[in-house]
């Protein structure tokens, strides 16, 4: 070892040589050494800024890979190996440069620590310096004094250095804030290091080689600027993706951790899952009131076949527990265990209203390759612009609501050469449903027209944006007004809604109510027109009643930024025009005009608005039989399939 380092201490001491000869001061040939050595590995910073660019220009993707298979570490470890390979990058290159400094390093200190040796050649001389007193050849921590300053500069270089690189180097400026930290505390502990306990000279050195990295830096960002590769709008949406995966997969573990006072209940019914049920058919439903999705579908499917349901469910409190029977079998199925759960799976069929199947915690199962997983919408919503881009990307059959729905699953299949689903013309039960009831309601006369404000839950929504202007431009114009907030509004907006409450002193007129019991759909139903704003309500309202909804222009959440690549205009921005109206935020006072427009024009007629209806959803009133239908047939498919396989 002390051969090879007096080897580079050799080469290095000719370039020393030849810097005294230049201008023959050691403090000064110090410095021009230092740049010397900048230049002659300029090549290979040259490579690694290029090996750095590539890196942050696959950022994005390696995000998205890591988002949608967070936790599972050896998926993202293979899909990163291909990465790697097809782009050519070479994940040790990043270490060259630290490499190539220790190895100067060490023979930078072997010419500091015979500087006589590398300069004079053993020939006599004197190693004069302008630094007067300051003796280059000696070490800080032993004499004190004025020395003491050395440590502190070569430290305070390392700060500027790594200050300089989180900013604009195309690598380190990517890294997090404990990345750029630790490595700045590292940097700054070993040049007080080098400062201290090894020559003055030494620290010179490695003050001006921060320094001059710094510059060298700016020259290569010039030659070879990161923002003429790297796509920083797309890196920035990959972070947000992979924040939202994090997020969730934080929410679960917590879940995990917290103690379930279901726990006994939970075991028991995984137990007795895997011990009862037939392998044929599974619906999973998130939480109580997740039923309505499937309503329809299940009580064709019990009244019209003999197949055994069995409904998974994650909320204990579930309202299908008191539909059990011999054919309905409800199961409570924890977070911790309905991972699990679903890895196992052996149904022939999986139904579920969850989207994101693979991407997040619900994996499709391992333990067999061939069992078919049907998505149902919960409303007619477009699921390119209301859910993440990949969503839907791992079912197999997708109950479609109506035309719109179907184009764009097709055309992001076209789009990105995917596997052609099962897309089944379907419909809404929630809309189904909605009809039926709006069709034995008792439709009493009323002594003023009424106007429903419902808005969505989503930020910027109605209440938070401008409900009071709204209130103020409709009041007195003989209409009797009721708000109507989202649940989770009312849960966590109360302040706001007791402000609204007595600003329009809503307990002491008749006009006006703020209504806060959702027991009961009679007021939906028998309002004359809703506003809201991006909810689905208007659609289920709209399409059960046939009367006009009012949309108001808050921000439109989007899920999916790239929407427009289909092409397609989506259902919720192409139906606002055809079975009501829009108005923007700064047009409120026309609302009074709008409203008397939507009640009187023939073009929101109940003809008019049943004529739509049934352009752009399936089956209306069918839609249970439509989607009972389809997973009796793939029953008999399946079972079918099995008999033979057992021949």
């Amino acid at each position: 070892m002390n051969y090879v380092i007096g080897l580079i201490g050799d080469v290095l001491g000719w370039l020393m040589y030849f810097c005294y000869q230049f201008l023959p001061d050691y403090f000064v040939s110090i410095i021009i050494f230092t740049f010397g050595t900048k230049i002659v590995l300029l090549p290979v910073s040259l490579w690694v800024q290029k090996n750095s660019i590539k890196m942050v220009k696959m950022q994005p993707e390696m995000n998205f890979i890591k988002a949608k298979y967070y936790g599972n570490n050896e998926k993202i470890s293979e899909e990163q190996y291909e990465l790697y390979k097809r782009e050519h990058y070479q994940p040790l290159a990043d270490l060259i440069p630290l490499a190539l400094q220790l190895i100067l390093l060490m023979g930078v200190i072997d010419v500091i620590n015979h500087p006589a040796e590398h300069i004079f050649r053993g020939k006599p001389g004197v190693l004069d310096t302008m630094l007067g007193s300051l003796d280059l050849s000696s070490v800080p921590a032993e004499v004190g004094g004025i020395a003491y300053l050395i440590p502190l500069i070569a430290a305070f270089s390392a700060w500027f250095m790594c200050f300089i690189q989180n900013r604009i180097n195309v690598l380190q400026s990517e890294q997090g804030k404990v990345n750029q930290l630790g490595t700045m505390i590292l940097s700054i502990g070993l040049s007080l290091y080098l400062g201290f306990f090894v020559k003055t000279g030494v620290g010179i050195y490695w003050t001006f080689s921060n320094l001059f990295s710094v510059v060298q830096l700016h020259f290569l960002n010039i030659i070879m600027n990161p923002k003429k590769y790297i796509d920083y709008e797309a890196l920035e949406k990959s972070r947000e993706e992979l924040k939202t995966a994090s997020a969730f997969e934080k929410q679960n573990k917590k879940k995990l951790f917290v103690k379930d006072p279901y726990r006994k209940k939970g075991k028991a019914d995984y137990k007795r899952f895997f011990k009862d049920y037939e392998m044929q058919l599974v619906f999973y439903s998130e939480k109580n009131g997740f039923y309505k999705y499937f309503q329809n579908i299940i009580e064709t499917l019990l009244e019209k076949s003999d197949v055994v349901i069995n409904y998974i469910t994650s909320d204990p409190n579930d309202k299908v527990f008191d539909l059990e029977s011999d054919r309905f079998k409800p199961y409570y199925i924890g977070e911790n265990k309905l991972i699990v759960l679903m890895m196992k799976l052996e149904a022939d069929i999986v139904v579920m209203t969850t989207p994101d199947l693979e991407s997040f915690h619900i994996k499709r199962s391992l333990v067999r390759k061939d069992n078919e997983y049907i998505y149902v919408p919960h409303d007619v919503n477009s699921p390119n612009l209301t859910f993440r881009k990949e969503a839907l990307d791992h079912f197999d059959t997708i109950f479609s609501s109506g035309c719109l729905c179907t184009k764009e699953i097709r055309k992001r299949e076209e789009l990105y050469k995917l596997p052609r689903k099962n897309i089944i013309e379907w419909g809404s039960s929630v809309i189904d449903n909605m009809i039926k009831s709006y069709d034995v309601m008792d439709k009493k006369e009323k002594s003023a027209r009424e106007i429903l404000i419902a808005p969505s839950w989503q930020k910027d929504n109605i209440l938070s944006l401008c409900i009071e202007e709204i209130l103020e431009n409709l009041q007195g114009h003989g209409y009797r007004i009721i708000v109507r907030p989202h649940p989770q509004f009312v849960r966590h907006e109360e302040e706001r809604l007791n402000y609204l409450r007595e600003k329009f002193q809503m307990d002491a007129r008749n006009d006006m109510e703020l209504q806060t019991d959702f027991s009961s759909n009679s007021t939906v139903y028998g309002a004359d027109v809703v506003i809201t704003d991006w909810s689905s309500i208007a659609f289920e309202y709209s399409f059960a009643t046939l009367k006009p909804s009012l949309f108001i222009n808050t921000p439109m959440k989007i899920m999916n930024e790239d929407y427009k690549e289909l092409g397609i205009i989506p259902i919720d921005i192409e139906l606002r025009s055809k079975i009501g109206r829009s108005v923007d935020t700064d047009q409120l006072a026309s609302l009074p005009q709008v409203v008397e427009e939507l009640l009187n024009n023939n073009a929101f007629s109940r003809e008019s608005l049943e004529k739509i209806r049934n352009d752009y959803i399936y089956h209306i009133g069918h839609s249970g039989e439509v989607g009972a239908e389809y997973i009796m047939n793939r029953l008999a498919y399946y079972k079918k399939k099995h008999e033979e396989e057992d021949d």
